[in-house]
């Protein structure tokens, strides 16, 4: 529990909905990790 609290404090907080969004797009089969990428970069900006 607690390495998802301290990774949800701060940036990673912000972080969040890109990487939720990432994690969803790459469940597409073929297509989804080249649709994630902006959301990635999205968060590797706030990160």
């Amino acid at each position: 529990m607690l390495p998802f609290v301290t990774s949800v404090a701060g940036c990673g907080l912000l972080a969040a909905p890109c990487r939720v969004t990432s994690a969803g797009l790459k469940i597409i089969p073929g297509v989804g990790g080249v649709l994630a990428t902006p959301t990635d970069a999205c968060a590797a900006a706030i990160d």
